[in-house]
């Protein structure tokens, strides 16, 4: 399977569940890229795999003229949908990371919170998020620790999952300073900044039905499996998340790094 075909898949499994009901569950990180990016009044900005628009929405809020784009049609109807609901104008683009159908020096500012990450070519996202910034604009990218939090999720689901295409870059290869320094450095002079924003819930079986109602590509990997197949996972999930109980409930630390650049 090429990046394309990929891609293409990609586009429908992100919108297979209301993933509107899931930013709420790491608030912290969007919250943290929404100040790091510090949109102005008037500011062109661009969120790069928007989803259903939870930070382009925070980035609104301050008076920029926003734009989101993402690979998902469903979730660009949802965003839409929401952008009505509260009253904001924000433009919103069903658009590739690797290609952004925008202009160069497009806009002031470019975020992505845990979205441009799962785009398999890792030097085009790079690129293209260059590319749309304006010299002396701004990056604000939020991205999942590459030592802990949701990447040990991901190694305990891969046994169940399909491989990725050959070639394709790791999204939390993007939560190390290193390689973000690597693809991104020559374009941006960057800082970095860190948060948390912990998985909770009442119980490992509560987070379980939590991931494969809401969240696409584990609702889409579940209802995948044969049905012991799918009951193991869902064992293997429940165990996990168990182990990160305390008193009150679920408490998984995920731990996540924010690039802070300006454009070269």
């Amino acid at each position: 399977m090429g990046f394309e075909e990929f891609k293409k898949r990609q586009s429908v499994v992100w919108g297979t569940g209301p993933y509107e009901r899931f930013p709420e569950h790491y608030e912290p990180l969007l919250d943290h890229v929404a100040r790091a990016l510090a949109a102005a009044p008037g500011e062109r900005v661009l969120d790069v795999g928007t989803g259903t628009g939870a930070l382009a929405t925070r980035l609104a809020r301050t008076g920029a003229e926003v734009t989101g784009v993402d690979l998902a049609p469903a979730l660009i109807a949802t965003a839409k949908r929401l952008a009505a609901d509260d009253g904001l104008d924000i433009g919103y683009d069903v658009g590739d990371a690797e290609r952004l159908p925008y202009e160069d020096a497009s806009f002031d500012g470019v975020a992505s919170s845990v979205g441009s990450i799962f785009a398999p070519d890792h030097a085009a996202v790079a690129r293209e998020l260059a590319r749309v910034c304006r010299p002396g604009g701004r990056l604000a990218l939020g991205m999942w620790s590459d030592e802990r939090g949701v990447v040990d999720m991901f190694q305990m689901m891969r046994p169940f999952m399909p491989a990725p295409p050959q070639g394709a870059g790791s999204p939390f290869q993007w939560g190390s300073r290193d390689y973000v320094e690597q693809r991104l450095g020559a374009y941006f002079e960057l800082r970095f900044e860190e948060g948390d924003a912990p998985q909770t819930g009442e119980s490992g079986e509560e987070v379980w039905e939590l991931f494969s109602t809401v969240y696409g590509p584990a609702r889409t990997l579940a209802e995948s499996l044969e049905p012991g197949r799918r009951e193991e996972l869902r064992r293997a999930f429940v165990e996990f998340y168990e182990r990160y109980r305390t008193k009150s409930g679920v408490h998984q630390p995920r731990p996540y790094l924010v690039a802070v650049g300006v454009r070269r």
